[in-house]
């Protein structure tokens, strides 16, 4: 089990370190004309509702991961609604 645990903690990192570099060049161009709102509302939404999964499951790899990845994708959608 505990190999389980950290294969969903590895996959969970990079999934969510994946939103780093983008989160980090729109905070120094300000810059979101390439980016698709569509895009980003659905992943929010989505990583959101893994979230939520990982709680019900008590998934603390799942929970980990996704709060993360919602904070990460949301600051994302943030700037893409105020750079637009």
């Amino acid at each position: 089990m505990l190999l389980i645990s950290l294969l969903g903690l590895l996959a969970g990192v990079l999934t969510t370190a994946s939103a780093i570099p983008q989160v980090v060049k729109t905070i120094k161009t300000k810059q979101t004309k390439d980016l698709s709102l569509g895009t980003y509302v659905l992943v929010t939404i989505g990583v959101g509702l893994w979230l939520v999964y990982g709680f019900l499951l008590h998934d603390i790899p799942l929970i980990l991961a996704n709060i993360a990845s919602v904070f990460l994708n949301f600051l994302i959608l943030l700037f893409k609604l105020k750079y637009g």
